[in-house]
């Protein structure tokens, strides 16, 4: 896609096949001249896919089997891969950071075009879409996997401040080694928490490093000279009352401060204090010194997408929200965080979603109505210690839809064996080989005869 045929405007692509005939008349010049008309013909794919994420490389994998590898080409401009749900557990020191991360290539469906350049602009009225290295690509279908936009930047002191130690994030690679390192090297003090005021992916991510680091204090020793402390600009401490309710619980019962409506504004790292602002209240503004400090940082719709028709007016992918079709463009898709679907952004939606989104797809190629709804099944693995975890899964209405028939909003070790063991290999070997949509099939089966 890189060759001149696939970005010279009409006259200027004749011009050029003109100056080869002219130049060369040998074997080789023809063989030259077929190769780059090939080129230019594979600037367009029947299904273009946007992002090599967890939800643009289930999904290019599982169109591959619907259209043929030569057929779909990905977009990505990572050459490394990471699950990043096991981030918690690396800032925790209970996993290393290698073993979140695969190289691109080796989760890349084989035969499927890897297209290694960010995406630049995307014109839907004209169904191309423009690469930062000048490639114009035509597609029929296009599935919008983007993901969501870190911005460390609106917290006045970041992210140049993750340079000082004692702060980190479990947001990103280059920052979740950083709360490691600064959960080992406690000693005494303030150890806080922060929630920002925007959507974010994973919401339950920003205390399940807080239970863990809680967790380590008293297995080092350190508990009696540690505050925890936990400031979330939400109301609640979680969104699904079932879940919450158990969670105040646990914060009770291991004396951890929940501070409710504080939205961290400012970092000053050569003081070691964070600066919050009262949303209830914006003129209170409140310092706290901290010894470690956990970011979660500020998100907001991909910059592409917001830039883009495909937007929603907050800049989100406007999709229908049971079938994962575009509003307004039919021949377009999206899956995952960068999508405006009223759910938890996170790795179980996304498997969830890929099964719906398959299916909407084929009947779209068939010209018939999707029949197979998304009802907004998210789940998330609230990481309580070392060895447990409450597994909330919930819908768009926010009910609880559990997979297992037991009492989920317990605390269980057999959980938390499975969010650090099963799942990850659940996402290698089955999620991103489109063979993962989910526990709905195990749900009914082990429902079966309940109400």
């Amino acid at each position: 896609c890189r060759a001149l045929f696939c970005v010279t405007p009409g006259t200027h692509r004749m011009a050029a096949l003109h100056r080869l005939r002219m130049q060369y008349m040998s074997g080789n010049a023809i063989a030259h001249l077929y190769t780059s008309t090939r080129a230019f013909a594979k600037c367009h794919y029947k299904m273009l896919v946007l992002g090599g994420g967890s939800g643009g490389i289930a999904m290019s994998a599982r169109m591959k089997r619907m259209l043929g590898a030569e057929n779909v080409a990905v977009v990505e401009p990572s050459e490394m891969h990471y699950y990043q749900p096991l981030w918690t557990l690396v800032g925790a020191g209970a996993k290393s950071a290698a073993s979140a991360g695969r190289s691109t290539a080796s989760v890349m469906p084989s035969g499927v075009k890897w297209v290694k350049s960010k995406v630049q602009e995307i014109n839907p009225d004209v169904n191309t879409v423009l690469t930062v290295d000048g490639t114009k690509i035509s597609y029929e279908y296009l599935i919008v996997a983007l993901g969501l936009q870190l911005h460390f930047e609106r917290i006045k002191g970041l992210p140049e401040g993750f340079e000082h130690p004692k702060i980190g994030s479990n947001y990103s690679v280059q920052t979740v080694e950083k709360t490691k390192r600064a959960l080992q090297d406690f000693k005494e003090g303030n150890a806080v928490f922060t929630f920002p005021n925007t959507p974010v992916k994973c919401a339950g991510a920003p205390q399940k490093i807080m239970y863990l680091s809680e967790d380590f204090f008293r297995k080092t020793g350190k508990r009696a000279k540690a505050n925890v402390i936990y400031n979330t600009s939400l109301p609640v401490l979680f969104g699904i009352k079932k879940y919450a309710d158990s969670l105040w619980e646990i914060v009770k019962s291991r004396d951890i401060q929940v501070n409710l409506r504080q939205n961290l504004i400012e970092v000053r790292p050569e003081n070691q204090e964070a600066v919050f602002e009262n949303l209830d209240n914006p003129s209170e503004i409140k310092v706290i010194e901290y010894e470690m400090l956990h970011v979660t940082p500020p998100m907001g719709p991909n910059l592409v997408v917001k830039a883009s028709l495909l937007a929603d007016e907050s800049g989100w992918l406007d999709l229908n929200k049971e079938t994962l079709q575009h509003m307004n463009y039919p021949n377009v898709f999206g899956i995952g965080d960068c999508t405006n679907l009223p759910t938890s952004k996170t790795a179980a939606a996304v498997a969830a979603q890929s099964a719906v989104l398959n299916r909407t797809i084929k009947k779209i190629l068939k010209n018939e109505m999707p029949d197979k709804k998304y009802d907004g099944y998210t789940s998330c693995p609230l990481v309580t210690s070392y060895n447990t975890v409450m597994l909330a899964e919930f819908d768009y209405n926010g009910q609880p839809l559990e997979t297992f028939p037991i009492n989920q909003a317990k605390e269980s070790r057999i959980m938390y064996h499975m969010k650090a063991d099963i799942m990850p290999h659940l996402y290698w070997h089955g999620l991103l080989r489109g063979l993962w949509g989910g526990p709905e099939p195990f749900r009914k089966i082990l429902h079966l005869g309940m109400k």
